[in-house]
């Protein structure tokens, strides 16, 4: 019965931390809920300025990134260029503008093609590839 309330008392005292580094970062959050992520991170789902988003931070509090969808016509024109010249715009199944603390602001597009496996694509503002998944 001790392990248990010790469990339960360190979960509460984890989510408390992650609470703190959420509402430090991010003030004027509403709506806020949590989750774990495939990569066992703590998710946190909010609003702010009527947008929804993402943030993503590690089990010890630090914030990982932050991202909200997009659409197409939102991207700098010069990204919306990149991506037309490699690839066809019906590929693309989302779009999100990612804020990271190494990577900054930058674009993710994910496109799901016939014939190739689905792929994350990540471009800065110049439209110039950053990363690939």
């Amino acid at each position: 019965m001790l392990f248990a309330c010790a469990q339960v008392e360190e979960k509460a005292a984890q989510q408390s931390m992650l609470d703190h580094a959420f509402a430090k970062k991010y003030p004027q959050a509403k709506k806020v809920s949590w989750r774990i992520d495939s990569n066992g991170n703590h998710e946190a789902h909010f609003k702010e300025n009527d947008k929804k988003y993402r943030a993503d931070f590690s089990s010890d509090g630090n914030w990982i990134e932050t991202e909200h969808n997009i659409k197409f016509k939102e991207m700098p024109k010069a990204v919306q260029d990149a991506v037309e010249r490699e690839y066809d715009k019906d590929d693309i199944e989302e779009i999100e503008l990612v804020h990271h603390p190494k990577k900054g602001i930058f674009y993710d597009v994910e496109l799901d093609g016939k014939g190739f496996k689905k792929i994350d694509i990540e471009y800065n503002a110049l439209g110039k590839k950053i990363g690939m998944e």
